[in-house]
């Protein structure tokens, strides 16, 4: 049974977005992810940008407000920033919720390609990062 994982960012504009492809796509089978906010923002076009450099297309996604997801249940909870942690309601109770912060390409100044630099960088750490932890938390389990 696939395991079920929200991502939870303040806007649900770029990090969160990120997260829900790249483990959508890097666990196609195992993982179930969506993500949200707790002030959507809509989808950002750097975010679009970056992932679409991985052949990952994140155009159709749109920004969605947390309690779309109140009556559901899920496996994982991981807020990607300090906000959405704090304003992350109770209603997700009895999961394992965890944060893993990240820092917020958004608010990057410099050139263009500085700026996508810093997306990337948060891409490919996030991809990292929650890949490890969730292959490990599939292990512990006796799955892959």
């Amino acid at each position: 049974m696939k395991k079920r994982v929200l991502f939870l960012c303040t806007g649900n504009s770029c990090r969160s977005q990120m997260a829900e492809a790249l483990i959508n796509h890097d666990f196609a089978g195992q993982v179930e992810a969506v993500s949200a906010g707790t002030e959507p923002k809509g989808l950002d076009a750097k975010a679009v940008q970056v992932m679409a450099e991985l052949g990952i297309d994140i155009a159709g996604q749109s920004s969605k407000h947390i309690s779309a997801y109140e009556d559901q249940s899920f496996d994982y909870v991981i807020t990607l920033c300090g906000d959405a942690n704090e304003k992350c309601p109770l209603f997700f109770g009895g999961v394992k919720r965890m944060r893993m912060g990240f820092s917020d390409p958004p608010r990057t100044s410099g050139s263009e390609e500085e700026v996508l630099a810093v997306y990337r960088q948060v891409r490919d750490a996030m991809r990292e990062q929650i890949g490890a932890f969730l292959k490990q938390e599939f292990a512990g389990q006796g799955g892959k």
